[in-house]
């Protein structure tokens, strides 16, 4: 047990320190790509480290928030599936049957597969 918490606490430093290694990088990207275009394209001012990590969270806030990318992902595709389901209602047996076996043959049969089966049918894991 003193194993465990020993390697969770490791693991716990290391995305600090990794998180840290993140916010520097993306500060260090900022600065050069303003410093880089901004002050010959449109006589702007170079900016400082800080200056720079400050415009990084001011754009994070006003244009792409603070969710993660597999929550917007995962969103996306779920709204996506919902659209082809809805879809599917209208089909005649035939020509769902027809779909199925195009899924089979794309590989995508088992997740069809694994969403039509009802909680009884569903296998203990």
């Amino acid at each position: 047990m003193r194993h465990n918490k020993g390697l969770k606490a490791l693991k716990i430093v290391g995305f600090v320190i990794l998180g840290i290694a993140c916010v520097t990088a993306f500060g260090f990207a900022v600065m050069l790509l303003w410093n880089w275009l901004v002050p010959e394209l449109f006589h702007g001012p170079v900016i400082n480290f800080w200056q720079a990590l400050g415009l990084f969270i001011l754009s994070k806030i006003l244009f792409g928030g603070f969710m993660k990318d597999h929550e917007r992902k995962n969103n996306w595709k779920r709204r996506k599936w919902e659209r082809m389901q809805e879809k599917m209602e209208h089909l005649s047996p035939e020509q769902k049957e027809k779909l199925k076996s195009h899924f089979d043959r794309c590989g995508w049969g088992r997740r069809w597969e694994r969403d039509e089966e009802t909680p009884a049918e569903k296998p203990a894991e």
